[in-house]
């Protein structure tokens, strides 16, 4: 079958369930995006800049498995780099394509604008390659073999792929096969799969207190469900780490805390370390997920569950499909019970004429947020001020734990409503982080997307204060007028804002913002030398991390 090389592209994004590739035009690329104006399935959606379209196209990855961003040669793939590195940081499918000059101007190495002007074109690739899995750029000689190799490997290994694609090349025709792409992943080795799944029984039978780790991971490759039906069958008592908040219900009867090395809930470091039989998912151990390194897993009792392979107490079962194995347990583990509740969840008491303040305005958030909200919480303040508090039943919490760039959650806001337009969004942000990014609201009025952001407004970098210059004025911004914004970026916009200062302006806010079906911006005021207690113990232990004893906070 002949088509053009941009529709071959286009169809095997239709493919993987792609439906909106999100970008910046540029001259190299307006070819490419002609053919998705005309093709059936897939729409173009612009967004303010290269870097807010990255952060975008990962959102939009976490919602529905793989995500599409576009740029152009040089100065946008560039642009967009730090959201590239984010997605490979976090574990998120995204397949970056970038227009590049046309095919004879690269091979002749012609001088050009969005380039270094001295006929190297190999440069962009090399810079964006320790970022991805797969940097290349394609000819129509190479295409169907590149790109159906770049787009397996994306989905394979849960990490984004980059493809330069010549702006010559987009409708030239070219041969494709007749078969559909397939997203399956490869089958295991019979022999190996059985005895993984043998031993995985072999050990869970002898355990006394076994439980269940959860990380990002386990979303990642798609084990939660296979998990979650383990756990409720067998009876098993699971934790999670601050990277895996809200994977599984934190209100679940089975639920015993968050791990975080000396940092955990009460209880959860010594059962977790003491566990004779622990099951994780490749969990990756940073300062902030880790009690400043103070975790000590059990490796003699761990069972691992990684995307190709599994390990049992350190014998390792490789040829593996994952989900395959837990498709065997699910199916053999023997029933037991768990013998706990779920946790009472106090009503939070308004304090009308109080003042707004960190220890109790995130329990007031917590109170009004519903059954299976998408829940975004920027790095900073907002993370840390949720991390203890437990999510209500469904909610899927969306953050950057490990790249932790600030200003990434409003363009993923974007995407993820884009990917997943039906549920109630809820955008957690600081003044700071919003400064870097804010265009991007004006791409979620132009879509009539209605979230609720809630912008927490205390005057600067709080969780920098924290670390070090409580009161120096690098950490401070302008204050901007927040809640004129969306007037200001769509005249006509149904967006309505909202202010608090006070408990009671907050509960009336939450009340009206829940009764109406328009997207809402609220701005809540805080003072800013106030932080939730996590980033208040936080903060001189990055100090003394970063900057030694000799540092600025030990003169």
């Amino acid at each position: 079958m002949q088509i053009t090389v941009g529709d071959f592209i286009l169809s095997r994004l239709k493919a993987v369930g792609i439906t909106e590739i999100i970008g910046v035009p540029g001259d190299f690329n307006l070819s490419f995006l002609e053919q998705i104006r005309d093709f059936d399935g897939i729409r173009f959606v612009g967004a303010c800049n290269e870097l807010n379209a990255a952060y975008a196209a990962d959102g939009y990855a976490r919602q529905r498995g793989i995500g599409a961003l576009l740029t152009t040669y040089g100065v946008g793939e560039l642009s967009a780099l730090n959201g590239i590195a984010g997605a490979r940081a976090e574990h998120v499918p995204v397949v970056s394509i970038a227009g590049a000059p046309p095919l004879y101007a690269t091979e002749f190495k012609w001088a050009m604008h969005h380039s270094l002007a001295d006929g190297d074109y190999t440069n962009m690739l090399e810079a964006i390659a320790p970022f991805t899995t797969i940097s290349c750029r394609v000819t129509p000689m190479n295409v169907v073999e590149e790109f159906d190799r770049a787009l397996h490997t994306c989905l394979r290994e849960k990490r984004p792929v980059h493809v330069q694609i010549p702006s010559d090349i987009t409708h030239l025709m070219i041969e494709v096969p007749d078969t559909e792409f397939s997203t399956k992943l490869a089958t295991s080795d019979p022999e190996r799969l059985e005895a993984a799944a043998t031993a995985v029984l072999e050990r869970l039978a002898t355990a006394k207190d076994p439980i269940v780790l959860i990380d990002q991971d386990t979303d990642r490759h798609g084990f939660t469900e296979q998990l979650k039906t383990i756990i409720e069958k067998a009876g098993l008592p699971f934790s999670q780490l601050t990277s895996g908040k809200a994977l599984l219900s934190e209100r679940h009867p089975q639920f015993i805390g968050t791990y975080n090395g000396a940092a955990s809930a009460p209880g959860v470091q010594d059962r977790i370390e003491n566990s004779d039989f622990l099951i994780t998912t490749n969990p990756r151990f940073i300062e902030v997920n880790s009690g400043s390194y103070t975790h000590d897993l059990p490796e003699e009792h761990i069972v691992n569950f990684g995307d190709q392979h599994a390990s049992v107490a350190g014998e390792y079962f490789v040829g593996i499909n994952t989900l395959e194995l837990l498709d065997i347990l699910v199916e053999r583990i023997p029933a037991g019970k768990f013998d706990g509740e779920a946790p009472g969840i106090e009503d939070f008491v308004v304090d009308k004429a109080a003042a707004l303040t960190q220890a109790r305005m995130w329990p007031q958030m917590v109170s009004h947020l519903q059954k299976g909200d998408v829940v975004i919480a920027e790095a900073g303040t907002s993370n840390i001020g949720l991390g203890p508090l437990r999510m209500p039943e469904g909610v899927k919490y969306i953050n950057s734990p490990i790249w932790g760039s600030i200003g990434f959650t409003l363009p993923a806001l974007l995407g993820s409503m884009l990917a997943e337009p039906e549920r109630r969004h809820v955008l957690f942000i600081g003044d700071g982080s919003f400064q870097l990014t804010a265009q991007e609201l004006s791409t979620i009025l132009r879509e009539d997307l209605k979230p609720l952001i809630v912008l927490v407004n205390n005057k600067g970098y709080t969780i920098e204060r924290f670390i070090l210059g409580m009161e120096d004025e690098y950490n401070d911004i302008a204050d901007w007028s927040y809640a004129d914004l969306p007037k200001v970026f769509k005249r006509d916009t149904t967006m309505k804002s909202y202010q608090a200062r006070t408990e009671g302006e907050l509960h009336d806010a939450l009340t009206a913002i829940a009764s109406s079906d328009t997207g809402a911006f609220l701005e809540v005021h805080l003072d800013p030398f106030d932080a939730p207690r996590g980033l208040q113990a936080f903060g001189p232990l990055t100090a003394d991390f970063d900057y030694g004893p000799r540092g600025p906070r030990n003169p």
